[in-house]
């Protein structure tokens, strides 16, 4: 299992990248007919409709024959999809190589194809628009040209040539070059397996339930699928724990491409279609009442959310008859409104890991939505843990990243605690980059992050990966009471021009010029802070009570900051002159001694 892991990992790299090349290399027929902002527009619905292709092939002498038994009963579904072997079906007469066999009349038999899908597969090219290109393809006299590449070697899309898992990656990488070319966020989809494995074994490893007598039963929900590939990993390593395991998944898409992709992955492998929803997960949510026991997600970060504004307002005057109550972030960057759609959709006894970047931990000030938010996962004592991601893991981005652990069952050990994990400098460098991706977590790394996680300790580990290259991973345990902090109002006394106190009814004015404010920990009292920080410099100030706002934050860099000596000024001279003096030599060692 562990060698297998490493070795997909690595393949995402290899073959799948060089698979995808391939099938884009079709783009080359589309010169002129098409800009190249809009070749995915072809590539992404033909690579769909290849697989479908190739998945029935092999039964579609069988669905033929039964097609024509069933044709005029009211209900033929069934036996059409008994005969496929899948969830859908193709009455058409015609193959690839049928279509290829009569360039004269590629134009109507391939309508013919396309119309003999069922309505499931149908809806999907619909999402996608595709008989728009179609159209611009005959027009452009490249529709035989489209067709026969992908009939091609390079076009097998057979569960032989391309397991399921790999073929989802391919589609992610298609769909990476058709948002490149775009200029957008490829990677607001776009999730390596190396990391989504983590995430799944970090989920499982904390799941005092995962394991029942009847054996794994879980519903996973992932709120921004993409084309579905965390929920596709998940179910594979839940499989890989045991292979009879009931896994449902459950996932929201509001791209129609990279929804129909999912839904089409989802066809393939004989799930429930119906599972795989069309819409904007915050405006327009279509898993209300759903509850889960696994959430995996990566949401786009630093996006704003003014798109969604009204509906997401509207429900947060719901209060928590909704799913925002606790309160809205900056319009800037709407990743913190999933973090609250997860944690909404939780069992009593869920657990969701997400993703996020650095603003998430401090962005926003007492009383802010960022931090109302932290509050209330906090307090609730969901937060169970964040790890640190190594920088450059992902495609389209080289800044920190940070999995959030969320449990609505923590065990008792863990109880008001909440565990931090630099895993910063846990990686194995790629032989190859691909875009922002320097680095892999591979089964080493991610053993290493498991195992701290369940260890629940402080401290600094080391090992190797398996190269035998350094790896170090640093814990921490924290008090949660310890991210919280009452943001004090201090007021001084306005003075007169004879520096005497400003009074009304007997009491002081306060200087609103003067005006200051301090942070105060939590497990310390407001007055013996004040105390002891305050009056001995300012005799005169006082705390304005009713502006006291109550704000949480995750110091994660200051918790893991380690300092370091600063050299020694006559040692940083020491080591300047051996360099100059190594200088002066290989000058005259190049130009000669002068005479």
């Amino acid at each position: 299992m562990m060698e297998s892991s490493n070795k997909k990992i690595q393949e995402v790299g290899r073959n799948i990248q060089e698979k995808a090349a391939l099938v884009w290399s079709v783009a080359d027929d589309l010169v002129g007919a098409f800009k190249p902002h809009e070749y995915g527009l072809v590539v992404l619905p033909m690579a769909v409709i290849k697989r479908f292709h190739d998945c029935l092939l092999p039964t579609h002498d069988k669905v033929r024959e039964t097609y024509a038994k069933v044709e005029k009963f009211a209900v033929k579904e069934g036996f059409l999809k008994e005969a496929s072997g899948y969830q859908f079906y193709n009455t058409s007469p015609y193959t690839f190589d049928l279509l290829v066999a009569d360039p004269e009349h590629i134009e109507e038999n391939f309508a013919d194809y396309l119309n003999g899908f069922s309505e499931n597969v149908l809806d999907i090219l619909s999402r996608m628009d595709f008989q728009a290109q179609v159209r611009r393809m005959v027009e452009g006299g490249l529709l035989y040209r489209v067709i026969s590449d992908f009939n091609s070697a390079k076009g097998d899309f057979s569960p032989e040539a391309v397991a399921a898992v790999d073929m989802g990656y391919i589609f992610e990488n298609l769909v990476q070059r058709f948002s490149e070319s775009y200029n957008e966020e490829a990677g607001a989809h776009f999730t390596s397996r190396d990391i989504i494995y983590l995430m799944c074994d970090l989920l499982v490893a904390g799941d005092k339930q995962a394991f029942c007598e009847d054996g794994i039963s879980k519903a996973v929900y992932d709120m921004t699928m993409g084309t579905s590939q965390m929920l596709t990993c998940m179910e594979e390593r839940l499989k890989a724990l045991d292979a009879e395991a009931d896994v449902d998944v459950f996932g929201q898409e509001f791209n129609p491409f990279t929804f129909g992709i999912a839904k089409a992955d989802m066809l393939i492998r004989g799930g429930n279609p119906n599972n795989m929803q069309f819409g904007d997960t915050l405006s327009d949510d279509k898993f209300i009442g759903y509850q889960f026991d696994y959430i995996i997600s990566n949401p786009p970060f630093g996006i704003p959310w003014k798109r969604e504004e009204k509906e997401v307002t509207a429900e947060h005057k719901k209060g928590f008859a909704g799913r925002f109550a606790p309160g809205l972030p900056s319009k800037s960057d709407g990743q913190m409104l999933f973090m609250l759609n997860g944690v909404a959709k939780l069992k009593e006894n869920g657990r969701m890991a997400i993703i996020q970047n650095g603003s998430s931990l401090f962005t926003g000030d007492a009383g802010s939505g960022q931090s109302e938010i932290r509050r209330y996962l906090i307090e609730n004592d969901w937060l169970d843990a964040i790890v640190q991601l190594p920088n450059d893991s992902f495609y389209n981005t080289g800044i920190a990243t940070y999995v959030w652990i969320i449990t609505k069952d923590k065990p008792e050990e863990r109880a008001g605690k909440v565990q931090l994990i630099d895993a910063s400098q846990c990686y194995t460098s790629r032989r190859k980059n691909i875009g922002n991706k320097r680095v892999d977590i591979t089964n080493a790394c991610r053993n290493l992050i498991v195992k701290l996680y369940g260890d629940y300790t402080d401290g600094t580990f080391h090992d190797v990966d398996e190269n035998v290259n350094s790896i170090l991973i640093k814990s921490k345990v924290l008090d949660a009471v310890t991210l919280g902090y009452n943001k004090i109002t201090v007021e001084s006394p306005e003075l007169d021009e004879a520096g005497n106190k400003v009074l009304k009814k007997g009491k002081p004015v306060a200087d609103s010029k003067k005006r200051d404010t301090e942070n105060v920990p939590l497990d310390e009292d407001i007055d013996d802070y004040f105390k002891r920080e305050v009056l001995p410099y300012n005799p005169d100030a006082w705390i304005d009570r009713k502006k006291t706002k109550v704000g949480y934050e995750i110091p994660f860099t200051r918790t893991f900051y380690e300092y370091k000596q600063i050299e020694p000024a006559d040692e940083i001279a020491k080591r300047i002159e051996i360099h100059e003096k190594s200088l002066m030599a290989k000058l005259h060692e190049l130009f000669g001694e002068e005479d």
